[in-house]
């Protein structure tokens, strides 16, 4: 993971890597991008389509992501500007390499899509990280509590 000015930052897979598999809570998406008919218009094709500021259980600190894949930030658009966030409302993600329907796509991954995202209840991410938060809520109802409202998962992932 990249620290600039004490703040952790993750624009490579190397750094995304550190959060693998592991869900995070998206507190805020930045465009430096957008979509127009359906079409993602970038700046240039050095600049990221987006950041994120992430919160995850296995960082202590907030994340600052940068967001390279153009499915990737289509899907959080979707979300973000499209449906967009109710304030019962919470955005999950998880940046993974390990869910490819096919074992030969990790050789690929630097090209291919790595971000499902997920609009959940408000309360979901805590729910999916800490075990002993609502002990009450059990079984199917705690399924519920976290299950996702709406997700967008690429095409190329289990």
């Amino acid at each position: 993971m990249s620290i600039q000015n004490g703040n952790n930052v993750m624009l490579r897979d190397s750094e995304w890597s550190t959060i693998d598999g592991e869900p995070s809570k998206v507190i805020d998406f930045v465009p430096m991008a957008s979509v127009q008919n359906g079409k993602v218009i970038t700046l240039s094709v050095a600049t990221p389509y987006a950041s994120i500021t992430l919160e995850c259980k296995k960082i202590p600190n907030k994340i600052k992501g940068f967001v390279t894949n153009k499915v990737d930030f289509a899907n959080l658009w979707l979300a973000f500007k499209e449906r967009g966030i109710s304030d019962n409302e919470e955005v999950v993600i998880f940046w993974t390499t390990k869910n490819y329907k096919y074992k030969f796509l990790k050789f690929f991954s630097a090209f291919l899509p790595k971000i499902w995202v997920m609009i959940c209840p408000k309360g979901a991410f805590e729910i999916m990280t800490d075990s002993t938060w609502k002990p009450e809520l059990t079984g199917e109802a705690r399924w519920n509590a976290e299950k996702p409202i709406v997700d967008w998962k690429p095409g190329v992932m289990e």
